[in-house]
This record gives C-alpha cells, structure tokens and sequence, in this order.
C-alpha cells in the first residue's frame, strides 16, 4: 500500500504541485533530496490509535516522505505522543531519526501535499481508496481527528448519520468499541495563535489512552 500511494498520479494538479515544491526547495533545505511523492500512513501496525491529519506538509512530509516530520505541526504532534507514551522520542525530524510510535498510527486522508493546504473534493475522494484500506486493515478503537477534512472523512467512512460536527473536544460514539475524537490541527495558524495549546492537545491524548483502557478496547 505505501508502494501504492508513493507512486500515484490520480491527481494531476497535486503531483504537479509535489513535483515543483521538490525541485523549487526552501531555501533552508536547498541541498536536501526532497521526496516529491505520496505519503503513506506511519506508525504502528498494531496500532489501536489512528490520528489523522490533513495531508503532508509541502516542506514537512513532502521532503522527508513520512507524516508531520519535519516541520513545526510535526513538533507539536510527536511532543504531544511522547508525552502520553505513544513515541520514543519526542522529536520527528527525518525519516531515519530513530522515531518510533507504539500504538498509534498517523495518517491523512490526503496522501498527497496540496497547494496552500486546500485539496479539492475530487482530490479528497480520489485518495479515499487509500485511507478506507487503512481503517480497514488497522481497525483502530479511537481516532483523533486534527482539523475537519480528518473528522470528516472518519465520519464518511462509517457512514455517520447525522454528520456530526467537528470541534476541538468533540466525542462522538462511532460504535460500542469505536470512537472519534475531534482537536483543532496542529498547524502554525492554531498554534502561533493560542488557539491550541500544549494542555489541550494533552487532554486529547489522555482522553484517548482512556478510552483506550475501557473493557473491550
């Protein structure tokens, strides 16, 4: 499957786009080998935590080819893991930086960086495909879903009737052993801001290694 998602060209205005961010590097990067490719899923395969994002980072992902590595979400995200015993290491920097996940997996439904972070529908339900065999190889009993394209395909997927709404804190029941949880993204924009804080991405993590604890999970 990530033999799959690194070589796909569904679509046409992402890989174009994932193709001149690697050969028009930041500056800061310019003598790194970027990945220019689709972005599978990591963590582990045994994981019953699913997190799932947006899609990779054009400079993050897009250039180390694993999720939220190498930039500032990135920080955020694996410091937050490392503080609920979900990493090794509290630092995701490279693809070979010794980062290792025990029961968690972190994935997008977008495998692919987008330009200005805005992937369109079409490119949302091209990419559906990949994210369906991940839930349903990995069967996951709670999903922390960063930002609302992640809460939303989560609900997409289980069929959800009524939609329920994203928000920071949300808790919603998917079945008797499966359930999402809702956090404002790990973006800059959030977290220059104040609008997510260190705590509350805490809270979220602990909330989830609690319904992780329940009988039957």
């Amino acid at each position: 499957m990530a033999d799959a998602v690194a070589d796909c060209r569904r679509c046409p205005r992402l890989v174009q786009w994932r193709e001149l961010i690697a050969t028009e590097k930041r500056a800061a990067f310019a003598k790194e080998d970027y990945w220019g490719r689709g972005v599978a899923g990591f963590g582990d395969p045994d994981a019953r935590l699913m997190v799932v994002g947006l899609a990779p980072a054009a400079h993050g992902a897009n250039r180390t080819g694993r999720m939220f590595t190498g930039d500032r979400s990135g920080d955020w995200l694996y410091r937050a893991l490392w503080r609920a015993g979900f990493a090794n290491q509290p630092l995701s920097v490279a693809a070979n930086d010794g980062l290792e996940l025990n029961g968690v997996w972190v994935t997008s439904p977008v495998k692919c960086a987008p330009p200005g972070n805005r992937p369109t529908a079409s490119e949302v339900a091209n990419c559906r495909p990949y994210f369906a065999e991940e839930l349903l190889l990995l069967k996951p009993r709670v999903l922390v879903a960063l930002g609302s394209v992640g809460f939303a395909s989560v609900a997409r997927h289980f069929d959800l009737r009524p939609r329920p709404r994203f928000g920071h804190g949300a808790v919603v029941r998917i079945d008797d052993e499966t359930t999402l949880l809702g956090c404002y993204h790990v973006s800059q924009q959030n977290t220059f801001t104040g609008r997510l804080t260190e705590s509350m991405l805490d809270d979220v993590f602990t909330r989830a290694r609690s319904l992780l604890a329940e009988p039957g999970s």
